[in-house]
């Protein structure tokens, strides 16, 4: 079981990239399933058929999904946005605007990634390709297992208790309020649950990986440096970076001929960040890549010196750990000696210059406002030490 998770900023042709990979690899014999978990669909019209909320064939060993929010939130929230409801009406707050805020944030997401895991524990699929929502937010979110599954152990029974013990008190004194009844905790908990049991799925390296999608640009550039930063935060493992719609050599000239030497910048600048993750490219089409065939030829240009469904790159480049009062940030530098090093810090970036070489790293908020006390290099690793945040 492989699972490849392709996110991106908005526009950078994610989809087309995920749709292209679940192409070739049912082409080489895999039993392949790509599904978007995006709330904004467009996997249907990459195939040109439509997908729904389960999986439709599409060729030989190949199947396409597009995650239904609607449903998957009725299915994991629905007890508690009924209490929801009903706690807003007590309220007198029952207009449609209120209606649209019974699902947090992120939530419908989370639900659509649940998909993951039910077709994991499936067997029905060789490979699953996630067309993820934009930047990767979603992934964030699913740190929070961490912080709920002690929530769950240490306070939710005791949570449990009292409200069960109140719940009669509380209507009579405040005129008709409903603390959650047991469908509504039972129904948290299982989220909570199933959240964890996701968590672990994506966060082993040996099935799931993350490929980030960017536009030789500068502002996707800079977007992709931060969920990258955030994956490797919290534990998911990065193993490709895919440059999508990059100018050929031979372009033309005049304005094209500078557009080439814009786009052969930020390659430059896009290996310096990312180094030494893999970096596939993917030239700019003369037409619209939508349709089996257009697929295929993003598939082969993507994959052509790799196997698209192999790991391609194994460990963290960036890790952050405390110890103390004090922070480190390791950093994997490979074929860097340590007289070419120098460091640099502005605002939440960070620039470790290697002779003519640079590679700007963005630091998380753990890291921001704080100075650096010290550095090490060994056996092609940088190990930066931040100290406490000035008063």
């Amino acid at each position: 079981m492989r699972i490849i998770i392709y996110t991106g900023k908005g526009g950078v042709g994610k989809t087309s990239i995920a749709a292209a990979t679940a192409v070739r690899l049912a082409a080489e014999g895999h039993r392949t399933l790509v599904m978007s978990t995006d709330s904004a669909h467009s996997l249907s019209d990459s195939f040109q058929l439509t997908l729904g909320g389960e999986p439709v064939k599409i060729a030989e060993r190949l199947w396409g999904q597009e995650v239904d929010s609607l449903r998957e939130t009725e299915k994991h929230w629905g007890a508690v946005q009924s209490w929801l409801s009903g706690l807003m009406s007590w309220a007198k707050l029952n207009d449609i605007t209120t209606e649209e805020t019974l699902v947090f944030p992120g939530m419908e997401e989370l639900f659509n990634l649940m998909q993951i895991k039910r077709h994991a524990a499936s067997g029905t699929y060789d490979v699953i390709i996630v067309d993820c929502a934009p930047t990767g937010q979603t992934l964030r979110l699913l740190s929070y297992p961490n912080l709920l599954k002690w929530w769950m152990e240490k306070i939710f029974p005791h949570e449990r208790r009292l409200i069960k013990w109140a719940r009669p008190i509380a209507k009579a004194v405040t005129g008709g309020l409903e603390l959650p009844n047991d469908q509504v905790m039972d129904s948290i908990e299982a989220f909570v649950r199933e959240l964890e049991d996701l968590q672990a799925i994506i966060a082993d390296h040996a099935v799931a990986t993350m490929r980030l999608v960017i536009n030789p640009e500068k502002m996707v550039i800079a977007e992709a440096r931060r969920a990258f930063t955030y994956l490797n935060l919290f534990g998911f493992n990065t193993d490709a970076v895919i440059v999508n719609r990059v100018l050929p050599e031979g372009a033309g000239s005049g304005y094209w001929s500078t557009w080439r030497e814009i786009h052969a910048k930020y390659e430059e600048e896009i290996r310096g960040c990312f180094s030494p993750l893999p970096i596939l490219s993917v030239p700019m089409m003369e037409r619209e890549v939508h349709g089996l065939p257009m697929l295929k030829r993003i598939g082969q240009a993507a994959f052509s010196d790799c196997d698209a469904s192999a790991v391609l790159y194994r460990g963290r480049i960036q890790e952050v750990r405390k110890e103390g009062d004090d922070y480190f940030l390791d950093l994997e530098l490979p074929f860097v000696r340590k007289d070419q090093l120098q460091l640099s810090e502005k605002g939440d970036e960070l620039t470790i210059q290697a002779g003519p070489y640079k590679n700007k790293v963005l630091l998380p908020r753990s890291l921001q406002g704080r100075p650096i006390v010290g550095a090490r290099f060994s056996e092609q690793k940088l190990t930066i030490r931040f100290g406490g945040r000035s008063v």
